[in-house]
């Protein structure tokens, strides 16, 4: 007596269709043994297909109790039952159902990815089925180049690469022409003479003449059950196991149940592996890597959306860490730590007249600040004005300042080339000059200006340096300028009686409050101006504040350029997310397919996200190739400062992937919840 390997008991299922309550099974009873060939036919929602799915796990009975091999599956969890599926029972549809991006070994190969069996293994077991279907010479083939009957026959070989139990057949040759039904036919029969137990659907005679025992339904009941072919070992075994089981016979016979009844189905050890650990990361790659392949238009519309954000990231931070140094470097020029004393102005009937009307400060002035022990390490004087310069035929209306020694260390000022004026020339008022970088192009051009003699307002002066580069300050060029000793300027040059400022260094940034307070009281002592008089005849100004305020203000704007740029990659992440629907949306007969063969949710879940995010990298690894070609190009064409350092990069990089993983997993979550049955009769 043969085995029995499914019992099902008032099996009921009933489907909504719109307002309409449909009932596809009306408490069907059922028994099959091992090595039966058996064919379910009957007319269009007699509830054939529901009857085969159910019993290839497919769909839930609404209710009745159904064993395989002895135990209850209706208790199963949703990773069970695809492990049953994927070990058990193997598939074959009227559509193939073949993924058209895959060879015919890679379609074979897809329950084997997810029994979780290792890779080196597959490629010998592959060759084996596909043999034994006559498809050896066609294993690199894609669908598109097989005809209907070789497509259908890569469909056997992958319902058999795992050795299932039980074969279900689907219409398995509705597509065919006559030849390759035959050669169908002819396969499954070999199939059930060697012992494999078929369950086909099927409203051809032709076909259900094939089989041992013909089953026929109408209103979701079954109104006949018969034997064919000199088949009485089969029949036998039913009808005993029916008897012994108590489950309805064909004519409705009931006793007690069998041994094990209603037992929860625990997986073998393999199946319970593969459900736990899921196929291999690398698996999940490569079956993502398959899928953006054969969609190549969608993929880079993908791409195209976080390489634009990501881009966008990198140029903005490049600029905004460009500008940012630019005006640190300018800055610079300031020198540091610095407190600047500026005279004030004195108002007439509400007007406030020229700066330096009231307090005019002097030599006794930087003197006395000079002399302020412990916060104050240099002084300076310093005046200005404008000169004409000339050298040669070349002349060039130019910024003339004159300075003390203490300049070159206060202001960051060491020549690039030549020296600075010494004490013993400022005392004795010498017609030395040192130039900056525009001035020098301007008039020597690439010749070497050290030693060179010009005329500073028609009087003859001598290069002996020239500054180090500032770049430009807004509309105003810091290299546009001439500095000669102050006394030079005052006495020779510009006809001045009083200093225009002075600026003093403090020790540290610590010392710069105190410092404004002695200053405050040294240079109000001089000039006897009382607290009140003081505030308007003069300005003690923290250089350090001027600079903090003007850094803050770079890091607002680069904060806002890369906030403006991460709107953009997020807006990126939105487009994958619709983009991924939508081919959760193309791919529901896919997902159908791979539920059907053995896939759990998780692993059509992390399929799924990990597409998201390999979409994701792609496009962060693209843009930011890009974002850094954007920015040397702003530097070619526009001349503005960029900074490209390794943090943005990966900062960028890095955010791509996290925004691949949270929008890719709406629509991982939406695809690992399809119903393998709705799933593969979508349209």
């Amino acid at each position: 007596m043969n085995k029995t390997i499914i019992q099902v008991k008032d099996l009921s299922k009933t489907y909504r269709m719109g307002k309409i309550d449909v009932q596809a099974l009306r408490r069907v009873s059922l028994t099959i043994c091992a090595g039966e060939f058996v064919a379910i036919m009957g007319p269009s929602g007699s509830g054939k297909s529901t009857l085969m799915h159910v019993l290839g796990l497919l769909d839930r009975p609404d209710e009745g109790t159904y064993l395989l091999e002895g135990q209850d599956v209706k208790k199963c969890t949703d990773d069970e039952l695809a492990t049953l599926r994927n070990k058990r029972l193997g598939f074959i549809f009227q559509q193939f159902h073949l993924l058209a991006n895959m060879t015919a070994a890679g379609n074979v190969e897809l329950p084997l990815i997810y029994a979780g069996l290792e890779g080196g293994k597959h490629e010998a077991v592959i060759n084996q089925r596909l043999e034994e279907v006559g498809l050896k010479d066609r294993m690199q083939h894609r669908p598109n180049e097989m005809s209907g009957g070789q497509q259908q026959r890569v469909a056997i070989a992958r319902s058999l690469v795992n050795d299932p139990l039980i074969l279900f057949a689907d219409e398995p040759t509705g597509n065919l022409d006559s030849k390759s039904k035959a050669e169908i036919i002819g396969i499954l029969q070999e199939l059930n003479r060697k012992g494999k137990t078929i369950i086909m659907v099927t409203h051809e005679n032709e076909m259900a003449a094939v089989a041992k025992r013909v089953i026929v339904m109408k209103d979701g009941v079954i109104v006949s059950d018969k034997i064919q072919n000199g088949a009485p070992s089969a029949t036998g075994a039913r009808l005993a196991s029916a008897s012994n089981a108590g489950l309805a016979d064909p004519v409705g016979r009931e006793v007690s149940a069998p041994e094990g009844y209603g037992k929860t189905v625990t997986p073998d050890s393999d199946a319970a592996v593969s459900v736990a650990g899921g196929i291999k990361f690398w698996e999940y790659m490569k079956q993502a890597v398959f899928a953006m392949a054969s969609h190549k238009m969608r993929t880079f519309l993908s791409v195209l959306g976080i390489l634009i954000g990501v881009a966008a990231v990198i140029a903005m931070i490049s600029l905004g860490r460009g500008a940012q140094d630019s005006i640190e470097k300018q800055l610079s020029s300031l020198g540091s730590n610095l407190l600047m004393i500026m005279p004030g102005s004195a108002n007439s009937h509400g007007v406030s007249m020229q700066a330096g009307s009231v307090t005019r400060f002097t030599f006794e002035d930087v003197d006395a600040i000079a002399k302020i022990q412990l916060v104050i390490k240099n002084v300076n004087p310093s005046v200005q004005g404008r000169a004409q310069l000339v050298y040669s035929s070349k002349n060039w209306n130019s910024q003339v300042e004159g300075d003390g020694t203490a300049y070159e260390t206060m202001r960051n000022a060491a020549p690039v080339a030549g020296r600075f004026f010494t004490d013993d020339e400022v005392k004795k008022r010498a017609k030395v000059t040192l130039i900056g970088a525009t001035v020098a192009r301007q008039l020597f051009g690439d010749a070497d200006p050290i030693g060179e003699t010009i005329k500073i307002n028609l009087i003859n002066f001598k290069v002996i340096g020239v500054l180090p580069a500032r770049g430009a300050s807004g509309w105003r060029d810091q290299d546009d300028i001439v500095i000669i000793p102050i006394t030079t300027a005052m006495y020779r040059v510009l006809g001045k009686q009083y200093i225009d400022s002075i600026a003093a260094e403090v020790s540290g940034p610590e010392a710069a409050d105190a410092a404004q307070t002695e200053i405050v009281k040294t240079v109000s002592k001089i000039h006897h101006l009382t607290p009140k008089e003081a505030d308007d005849n003069f300005q003690v100004r923290n250089m350090s504040d001027i600079k903090e305020a003007m850094m803050q203000s770079t890091k607002i704007m680069s904060m806002l350029l890369g906030i403006i740029a991460t709107i953009s990659l997020i807006v990126g992440g939105i487009g994958i997310m619709n983009i991924m629907l939508v081919s959760v949306t193309e791919r529901t007969r896919e997902i159908g397919l791979r539920k059907a063969i053995g896939a759990n949710n998780r692993d059509i879940l992390m399929q799924f996200l990990i597409e998201a995010m390999l979409l994701s990298f792609l496009g962060g690894l693209i843009g930011v190739a890009i974002g850094v070609g954007v920015s040397l190009l702003i530097v070619v064409f526009a001349g503005w400062a960029v900074k490209i350092s390794v943090f943005p990069l990966l900062l960028a990089t890095t955010f791509s992937l996290i925004v691949g993983l949270i929008f890719g997993i709406w629509p991982a979550v939406q695809a690992s919840k399809l119903n393998p049955i709705e799933a593969l009769r979508y349209e």
